[in-house]
């Protein structure tokens, strides 16, 4: 491991430190060394507030005067609620900048290096940069798309069942993966399950974690028929959003909203759609959304190609039966040959259980 990797290690551990805080900004960590000491540091911790350069800045102080600055992300080299940091970081006096990835806004990407080289500072681009693009998955596809990067998250048995015959469902996963589920809920701006979800099993759909944040809970409802006295409607612990049809009860909508509960239409004709969903939570700034649907909910998001990752909780446990229901259904595929396949995947062990990470790879874009 060299010097950089060490010092850059140091700044992705800070950045990360900070997930489930920052939306919809990036994770950013920063480090500042000068004689072989560290004399700044910083992470960005929410938005609005300094970036994690400036946080290292103010730390360092004159101690920053021909040091080297490692930021796990570009300099920013606008003005928003914060000035630029690569101003900042020229007026400080920083030798040398190294910087783990790019900007990925096409619009901004490479200005905050051009403020650094024109001031005559050193930059070296690319250390640790897997990690850093890795560990802002969601802002880069969102700084982009506009849309929400979004996990489908299911507990499952070895054979694929999320419940028995008799909807019976608690607990298929061990208590350690059930807290790790709140902490998936607690790093996503939003949560999603279907009507029949809430109705069955009347969920809060929060974070149980302490200082956690509880997401804002996405229900799809293509009639309006969750029950007036669902907690998602009446606990208050977070915001409750409801996408709908024209086909919904209107004067059922209008009880709905006097519960403080904001509703959406979509242009789904018999159901929701999920791209109306998805183009919508992207409008409102909701760059993450974590999937705790049905069979049906999660193959609708597959098949229209909105998942951007995969997270199941395999518990080393078989249920069988044909009518028992499962975490994907819909119609499928027809061929295996079209069957999504999962790229960077991974396990993780989990108490008894273990939790399974990929990214679906579609194939036929456009089709």
């Amino acid at each position: 491991m060299t010097n950089h990797e060490f010092y850059m290690d140091l700044a992705l551990k800070n950045a990360q430190a900070m997930k489930g805080q920052t939306d919809p900004n990036p994770l950013v960590g920063s480090v500042i060394v000068n004689d072989n000491l560290v004399v700044g540091i910083g992470a960005h911790l929410k938005a609005g507030e300094p970036h994690a350069e400036i946080h290292a800045l103010r730390m360092a102080g004159e101690k920053a005067k021909g040091g080297t600055i490692y930021v796990t992300l570009e300099p920013c080299s606008h003005y928003g609620r914060t000035g630029p940091c690569a101003v900042a970081i020229v007026e400080a006096g920083i030798k040398k900048v190294v910087i783990a990835t790019l900007d990925p806004n096409p619009v901004v990407s490479g200005n905050g290096v051009k403020i650094l080289k024109d001031a005559g500072i050193e930059v070296i681009i690319g250390v640790r940069q897997e990690e850093s693009q890795k560990m802002n998955e969601v802002f880069n596809k969102f700084i982009v798309e506009k849309k929400p990067f979004i996990t489908l998250k299911s507990g499952i048995t070895l054979d694929g069942k999320i419940a028995t015959h008799s909807s019976d469902s608690k607990w298929i996963t061990s208590e350690e993966a059930r807290k790790d589920v709140h902490q998936l809920r607690n790093e996503n701006m939003a949560i999603l399950v279907g009507v029949n979800t809430v109705i069955k099993d009347n969920p809060e759909l929060t974070s149980r974690i302490p200082n956690g944040r509880n997401p804002i809970r996405v229900i799809l409802d293509s009639t309006l028929k969750i029950p007036l006295g669902s907690k998602v409607l009446t606990d208050k612990l977070a915001e409750t959003w409801i996408f709908t049809t024209e086909h919904h009860d209107k004067e059922r909508r209008k009880k709905i909203e006097d519960l403080g509960i904001t509703v959406f239409q979509t242009n789904g004709l018999r159901f929701v759609d999920p791209q109306g969903v998805v183009q919508l939570l992207g409008e409102k700034l909701v760059s993450s959304l974590l999937i705790e649907g049905g069979g049906s909910i999660n193959a609708s998001f597959l098949e229209n190609k909105l998942i951007d990752k995969v997270i199941l909780y395999l518990a080393p446990k078989l249920i069988g039966g044909q009518l028992a229901p499962t975490f994907l259904e819909g119609t499928g595929i027809d061929k295996m040959r079209d069957a999504v396949e999962l790229s960077g995947t991974s396990f993780i062990k989990i108490g008894k259980d273990f939790k399974f990470i990929g990214y679906p790879i579609y194939t036929n874009e456009g089709s």
